[in-house]
């Protein structure tokens, strides 16, 4: 995966527009492609812009983008933590 300085970005993202990415993202609720999500924007994104947020939220581990699509996978509950983190593995 080439790393943010290797490439060309023409157009950095505000906060206003990750935020927006995010609140869609999270009101999905189901997997939903970039095109539907390019949709349900309220404002226009450019796909270059759109693809850097979705990488930027991958590498945090925010959501999981596949070929169906990209689905917000995020949970900060506390009680899921304790259980991880509780938890054995078989």
């Amino acid at each position: 995966m080439e790393t943010y300085n290797e490439e060309k970005i023409i157009h950095y993202p505000s906060l206003r527009t990750m935020l927006m990415v995010e609140r869609v993202l999270r009101k999905a609720d189901t997997v939903i492609d970039r095109e539907e999500l390019k949709r349900r924007m309220p404002s226009k994104i450019m796909h270059q812009t759109l693809n850097l947020i979705l990488r930027y939220f991958e590498e945090k581990g925010l959501i999981i983008d596949g070929h169906k699509g990209v689905l917000w996978i995020y949970n900060p509950s506390p009680k899921l933590r304790k259980a991880i983190e509780s938890s054995r593995e078989i």
